[in-house]
């Protein structure tokens, strides 16, 4: 028995976290895909913050949530993903404050 079983570099270990992130990616886009097949669902939130034009933004959202979640279900695309999921919270933090 190695030493290296138990080693927190193990690929086990990367492999859990892959795919921890691979799920919550894919919840994302989940989430993304349902703006479109019941968009309804998001008008009470989606109209607090988008008061003019509310359904035409839960498609958008819903279409960048989905590509968001792809790209962070991906290992390949998964920093521009964080990137792009960080930019995307902060715009919407900043319109849910502009229209409080």
């Amino acid at each position: 028995m190695s030493g290296s079983e138990n080693s927190p570099n193990t690929k086990g270990s990367k492999g859990s976290k892959g795919s921890r992130n691979r799920l919550l990616g894919l919840a994302l886009a989940g989430t993304g895909a349902a703006h479109f097949a019941v968009p309804a669902a998001f008008e009470p939130l989606s109209a607090k913050v988008f008061p003019e034009d509310t359904r035409q933004w839960i498609y958008r959202n819903g279409a960048t949530e989905l590509a968001l979640g792809l790209a962070l279900a991906s290992p390949r695309t998964r920093r521009l993903g964080t990137l792009g999921l960080a930019a995307y919270g902060a715009w919407l933090a900043s319109r849910a404050l502009a229209n409080r």
